[in-house]
């Protein structure tokens, strides 16, 4: 078993999160560059939460976004390296994520879930999460790729 500590992500950790996301999520973002990730943390200091290492605080075990716009409450990019799954780090990060929602006053969170990522969807359902059929993600990007 690893010790595993959570905290919140600061610029500098910007590479390792991006090389995280690279091995351990499924599909990418037109966000998914340094740009993107250093704008979240630019308007949203907290949202960005880290499991890490105990004994090595540098290595980055897993992640998840816990947007707050106000209104609703957004997961995404819950990823965990594929080396160190089922030992808790999803779990705690999402904890962490809805502790972070409840302390802000949000009611609901919802998470953006490919539709062909199977793990992912076990991941979630044993979250709590389940789909909502009656919506559909409309989409137009902003910027050219």
């Amino acid at each position: 078993m690893i010790d595993f500590t959570l905290r919140t992500a600061v610029p500098d950790d910007i590479p390792a999160v991006l090389a995280l996301w690279a091995r351990a999520a499924k599909g990418t973002s037109i966000t998914d560059d340094a740009d993107g990730v250093a704008a979240l943390l630019a308007r949203d200091p907290q949202c960005l939460l880290l499991a890490t290492r105990a004994d090595h605080p540098a290595v980055l075990l897993g992640t998840v976004i816990a947007g707050w716009d106000g209104w609703r409450c957004h997961l995404y990019r819950l990823a965990v390296d594929p080396d160190h799954r089922r030992r808790g780090i999803g779990a705690a990060l999402l904890a962490a994520a809805e502790a972070r929602f409840a302390a802000l006053g949000g009611r609901r969170a919802d998470a953006m879930v490919l539709d062909d990522n199977a793990l992912g969807h076990r991941t979630w359902q044993a979250g709590g999460y389940r789909p909502q059929p009656q919506w559909t993600r409309w989409v137009k990007p902003l910027a050219a790729d």
